[in-house]
């Protein structure tokens, strides 16, 4: 698996100072948490589950989530298991037979409804060959937490490779200002016993919204919103600090063309041109037009706070996070200086706009290393709008 394997070599050549770099199932954790980059959620009762599997390999996706949550009514619980269990052992053979290679396969997880789901699908031995790991919804050591974990140690310990656990956090305990910072503390004490086997933190802000009644619209972000924006602070917070090794995801963007603006788009017309010249402008009112500008901007943020990859609902999103977690040279380049320890304290970047502090910028160094080994680095010159399709 690679990112931007939909490019031609030479295009890539073009694009990249260094390029992509490959991962798979094996691939240690510390890569396979940054390696998810927009995850894309399809529901389990969508129709010929394997065939949407192996068509998500020519969309450039890197991980998709298979979902037995929110995404279904409880009418149609029984046929999304059904759908599952069929549809996994289908897509299995195909592996099996060699009509798909696994080393192409995106990193697919299936989120559970509930504990109960969760534990009824272990013990009726669903197909886990091709499975990275689970999705755990409205994680929370006062409730499930714990079964959740524990489910997930027994598949390990049966395993002859691992599996990992993505909590989400979306309960009212964690939005709730009063439970908030008690409820994060202990969620994190009781997953750093399990670190290893957890890959991903993600927020569930559309859970957190529905609790005020609340919904932002296509032109503002999650950051709009104070009491999400806050949440997130706090997460952010408690799972970022330097004794901590997790990685956050972005909250879903859940928009798609319909209806007119209020706002006037922020994208730049300048890194279309230079990218592309004049069809640069048609392209960049093909993203103005399907409400991008709004997942670029907070795609942004989300990066600013510290946050990696993002949950997407549509395919026409999963090109544009990649593309935003590709590194800038400028980055590598300082990144790189200040872990080989060249120069100690403050100085002044090699572009002459900044300064580097090789201590307070050293934890920062090393993730964006991390994401250049991923995602690749940009050659000079380029943009993020050269990835966007």
């Amino acid at each position: 698996m690679q990112f931007f394997r939909y490019l031609e070599e030479k295009k890539r050549g073009k694009i990249f100072y260094i390029k992509p770099g490959n991962f798979n199932l094996h691939s240690p954790r510390k890569i396979l948490s940054y390696s998810l980059g927009a995850t894309l959620y399809m529901p389990a009762t969508r129709k010929d589950i394997s065939k949407s599997l192996l068509k998500s390999n020519d969309m450039g996706l890197t991980s998709i989530v298979v979902c037995c949550e929110d995404s279904i009514g409880e009418s149609d619980i029984q046929f999304g298991e059904k759908n599952i269990f069929s549809g996994f052992k289908e897509f299995s053979l195909l592996i099996e037979h060699g009509d798909v290679e696994l080393e192409n396969v995106p990193l697919i997880f299936l989120r559970v409804r509930n504990v109960e789901q969760f534990q009824r699908m272990i013990e009726k031995s669903l197909d886990l060959s091709f499975l990275c790991g689970f999705v755990f919804p409205k994680f929370s050591i006062k409730t499930d937490g714990e079964r959740y974990i524990n489910l997930l140690r027994q598949i390990n310990e049966t395993s002859k490779r691992k599996f990992y656990g993505m909590p989400i956090l979306e309960s009212p305990e964690v939005i709730y200002k009063e439970s908030r910072i008690d409820e994060l503390l202990a969620i994190k004490n009781f997953l750093d016993r399990y670190k290893d086997i957890i890959l991903n933190i993600r927020i569930g802000a559309t859970d957190f919204s529905g609790i005020y009644a609340i919904r932002r619209k296509f032109d503002q972000t999650i950051y709009d919103i104070s009491v999400i924006r806050d949440c997130i602070g706090d997460i952010v917070n408690i799972f970022l600090r330097p004794e901590s090794d997790y990685v956050i995801s972005g909250p879903v963007w859940k928009y798609f063309p319909s209806g007119k603006r209020l706002l006037k788009p922020l994208l730049r017309e300048s890194a279309f041109i230079s990218e592309m010249g004049e069809r640069g402008m048609e392209r960049r009112k093909y993203l103005i037009d399907q409400y991008i500008d709004g997942l670029i901007r907070e795609t942004l943020l989300d990066k600013a706070n510290g946050l990696t990859g993002k949950t997407v609902i549509h395919p026409t999103h999963i090109s544009i996070v990649n593309a935003l977690q590709v590194v800038k040279r400028e980055e590598y380049e300082d990144a790189k200086l200040i872990i080989e320890g060249h120069k100690q304290g403050a100085y002044k970047s090699p572009y002459c706009n900044k300064m580097n502090e090789s201590v307070p910028h050293f934890r920062w160094a090393k993730k964006i290393l991390n994401k250049a080994e991923i995602y690749g680095v940009l050659n000079e010159g380029r943009n993020y709008t050269s990835l966007f399709i």
